[in-house]
C-alpha cells in the first residue's frame, strides 16, 4: 500500500503541475500533501473497487455517485486555505474520503449527504477510523447545516447550477468555499468564493471539471 500511495501523490503532483496555467498553482501545500497520506483510501470504497483505490481517479461507490480524484481533493482542500482552529462545512459526504482528509486539518468537520444510506455508511467507516472530529447527518445540502454556522470553509463536492445562497449566509467573513458550478453532465467550472470581510463576494475559476450532480431531496 505504501507504495502504491507514494505513487498516487507523485501522481497528484503531476497533475498539479500540468493544471498550474489554469489554477495558479504548481504545487500544493506540505499540510495538504501530508494529510492526504495518512487516509487509507480503500477503506472508503467497495471491496469491488479496492484494487483500484490507489489510482489517481473517481471511483463508483454505489447510489450513481463516486469517490471524487485524489488530485481534486487535493486541489479542492488547498484552497480551502485551512487552519488548525477552523470549523469546514461538507456538502456532499459520499464516502467519507473528503471529509477524512479535512479531518487532519481542521478542528471540526461538518458534512451533510442527501442518500441516507451513504450518510450511515460514511459515517460508520470514518467512526471506525478514529475520525471522531467529523459530524454527518442527512439533509438538503442546498441548506447547509445552520445549527454550527457561521463556517471558516464550505466545499462543495457536486455540481450545483448556481451558488446556493444559503450556503453563502452560512459561510464567515474571510471565509472561503469551493464549489463545481455547471450543467448536470455538462460543461462545469470549479469556482472559488471568497467572502470579504464587508460580506461582498468574490468568485475565481479555477479548472474544468466533471462532477455528479448536485441532488435535492
Amino acid at each position: 500500500m505504501k507504495l502504491a500511495l507514494e505513487q498516487l501523490i507523485n501522481d497528484i503532483e503531476q497533475d498539479t503541475k500540468y493544471t498550474a496555467a489554469s489554477t495558479g498553482r504548481a504545487r500544493f501545500s506540505d499540510k495538504v500533501m501530508s494529510a492526504l497520506r495518512k487516509v487509507e483510501r480503500e477503506k472508503f470504497i467497495p471491496p469491488a473497487e479496492r484494487a483500484n483505490a490507489y489510482q489517481n481517479r473517481p471511483l463508483p461507490i454505489g447510489h450513481s455517485q463516486t469517490i471524487s480524484q485524489p488530485y481534486i481533493v487535493a486541489l479542492m482542500t488547498d484552497f480551502l486555505d485551512t487552519q488548525p482552529d477552523h470549523k469546514v462545512l461538507e456538502i456532499g459526504t459520499g464516502s467519507g474520503y473528503q471529509a477524512a482528509v479535512l479531518s487532519n486539518l481542521v478542528k471540526e468537520v461538518y458534512s451533510v449527504e442527501v442518500i441516507p444510506e451513504l450518510a450511515k455508511k460514511a459515517s460508520e467507516t470514518l467512526a471506525s477510523l478514529g475520525y471522531h472530529n467529523v459530524h454527518v447527518c442527512v439533509g438538503d445540502g442546498y441548506n447547509g447545516w445552520s445549527n454550527f454556522a457561521p463556517y471558516d470553509g464550505i466545499i462543495v463536492t457536486a455540481a450545483a447550477p448556481k451558488i446556493p445562497t444559503l450556503l453563502i449566509s452560512q459561510l464567515k467573513p474571510n471565509g472561503r468555499m469551493v464549489i463545481p458550478i455547471g450543467e448536470q453532465w455538462g460543461a462545469q467550472e470549479l469556482m472559488l468564493v471568497t467572502k470579504a470581510a464587508n460580506d461582498s463576494i468574490q468568485t475565481q475559476k479555477l479548472l474544468e471539471v466533471s462532477f455528479v450532480p448536485f441532488v435535492r431531496n
